[in-house]
């Protein structure tokens, strides 16, 4: 074999933030913390006080492959820890803090958390679970100053870092040594570590860098309304890095008139975050009469935004709505920009792409197989469940032996996402449901994700659910839950009438039930396993 003669350079976290700080030094980060304070600082500080971070982990005997836990808000000390710890070779583990407290101290024991960051805003949580967390040996809490606390060797940030000096240089890594560790939310069971190396966050970030991914450049200003703790953010604030753009983070205010006013006084132009955002976010606007014209774009996922938001966003504000899939275990698996052949189609047929979820990105490759595991035709028609492999793509899980998640086959491993999808030739990915949640009726498909879509459509509906239930006869049925607006009336037929247009008869449900509200994961997704137990006993009406 003849190889290449290229440089031997690793392709590690801290190359990012040295970019940023060295060739974008002046360019704007800000923060607003749990307090309401808003921090105003640049990719230069944000690079300094990492590496002071990365000092004072190294005084605290933190070694490379140490897992370092965070538990915070979007501001400029949560991001100065994901470089801090990442540069020094331990391995940043964001906490998402919406998941229960006996859940939050199973992952700290899980990961063997030996340092964690804290938000004043979670110290309640920190407290509860400090004495079931014995690997901790210090508790950071991101302020000025140290909260009352009971919390066992507490400190303030700020207090800590001030009194380290600057590491000399981040330290030489292995590429493939880890950097990240996510856990799922553990809906079926104990959550999965995923754990990233260098390497794939790197190509992660440089694929959300480019024009098919969110096109993170330079030129943009971001608004990062995805939580830090829910996938590194994905990737955003990594991506910002590289590209040395402008970043807005939100802290725990995610109102709608506070990021329409952080979008109109930081001129964003690119912003993500899951689609109840967005929902509140319009009707704010409307309420007002307010504008958001520096937007141009946002990134939608988690689950799919109705087709009436996106109307309303590009139709009355100018905003692209480009929806994204993923998972913790890939971060990003497509991308919603539209091909050539598509910008010269007509309005339905572009809405009807962008309604999906998005195209096949570079870097991860997809497939469907049927419950055999062969695969399905790419037809655009044909249901299958998702798989996926990449260099991205967790091949396993932390300390896990029982994985039955990945298959392998004579071509390698692939990862089973749980999502029941269609692909066409051209890559767009339509998902059907999860494999958990399709309502399977006479032998045949219902999905309850084009259910729900459609009944928020409906006049009067601000959310919707749709779970199969028992049926004698059909041996699952739709039943559909939805949260009504402020003032509206509940009005069966016309939902009926909203829905029917978009979704052949059968798929029409049985009975629609108005609620006070629908329960969500920790993730901010419908926890349908709470809604099919808390209806087991639903009689369908005669």
């Amino acid at each position: 074999m003849l190889r290449g003669l290229n440089m031997d350079r690793q392709l590690l976290v801290s190359g990012l933030i040295e970019y940023a700080g060295r060739n974008h030094s002046t360019t704007d980060v800000i923060a607003t913390d749990s307090s309401g304070v808003v921090h105003r600082t640049n990719w230069s500080a944000i690079r300094s006080r990492a590496q002071q971070v990365s000092a004072a982990l190294l005084s605290e005997g933190i070694s490379p492959g140490d897992r370092v836990a965070t538990i915070a808000w979007n501001d400029h000390r949560h991001l100065e820890v994901y470089y801090g710890i990442t540069g020094l070779g331990s391995v940043l583990h964001t906490i998402n803090p919406r998941l229960r407290d006996q859940q939050i101290a199973w992952i700290v024991k899980h990961a063997d958390d030996q340092l964690v960051f804290v938000d004043p805003d979670f110290l309640p949580v920190a407290e509860a679970i400090a004495p079931d967390t014995p690997s901790v040996r210090t508790w950071v809490v991101l302020a000025n100053e140290l909260p009352d606390t009971s919390l066992p060797n507490a400190v303030a940030y700020e207090e800590w870092i001030n009194e380290r000096k600057l590491i000399n240089e981040w330290p030489l890594l292995d590429e493939w040594c880890a950097a990240t560790l996510c856990y799922t939310s553990g809906t079926t069971g104990d959550p999965k570590g995923v754990v990233q190396s260098h390497r794939s966050i790197v190509l992660q970030t440089w694929a959300t860098c480019t024009g098919d991914g969110h096109d993170v450049n330079s030129s943009q200003s971001i608004l990062l309304a995805v939580p830090m703790f829910h996938v590194n953010g994905w990737a955003i604030p990594f991506a910002a890095a590289m590209s040395g753009a402008k970043l807005v983070l939100p802290g725990p205010d995610l109102s709608a008139a506070a990021l329409v006013r952080q979008i109109q006084e930081e001129q964003i132009t690119f912003s993500a975050g899951v689609p109840t955002i967005w929902l509140s976010v319009v009707q704010h606007l409307k309420e007002t009469g307010l504008d958001i014209p520096s937007l141009r774009r946002i990134a939608v996922g988690g689950s799919a935004a109705p087709r009436s938001l996106m109307d309303t966003l590009e139709d009355d504000y100018g905003v692209f709505v480009s929806h994204v899939w993923g998972m913790t275990e890939m971060t990003q698996g497509s991308a919603g920009r539209f091909t050539h052949r598509v910008t010269g189609l007509d309005r339905e047929e572009q809405r009807r792409r962008q309604a999906m979820a998005g195209r096949e990105l570079y870097g991860v490759e997809l497939r469907l197989v049927d419950e055999d595991g062969e695969d399905v035709t790419r037809d655009g028609s044909s249901p299958g469940e998702l798989l996926a492999r990449g260099p991205w793509v967790a091949g396993a899980y932390f300390e896990l032996d029982d994985d039955t998640t990945h298959v392998a086959d004579g071509d390698g491993v692939w990862l089973r996402t749980g999502d029941v999808a269609t692909m066409d030739a051209e890559g767009y990915i339509a998902i059907v449901d999860r494999s958990k949640d399709v309502i399977k009726s006479g032998g045949e498909w219902i999905s309850s994700i084009e259910l729900e879509n459609t009944a928020v459509g409906a006049a009067g509906v601000a959310e919707a659910a749709a779970v199969g239930m028992p049926h004698d006869r059909w041996g699952e049925r739709p039943l559909l839950l939805v949260v009504l607006e402020p003032d509206a009336k509940f009005e069966r037929e016309k939902i009926l009438e909203a829905i029917k247009p978009h979704v052949a008869s059968w798929w029409l449900p049985d009975a629609i039930v108005a609620v006070d509200e629908i329960p969500h994961t920790g993730t901010g997704k419908i926890n349908k396993k709470l809604l099919r137990d808390k209806f087991s006993g639903f009689e369908w009406p005669t």
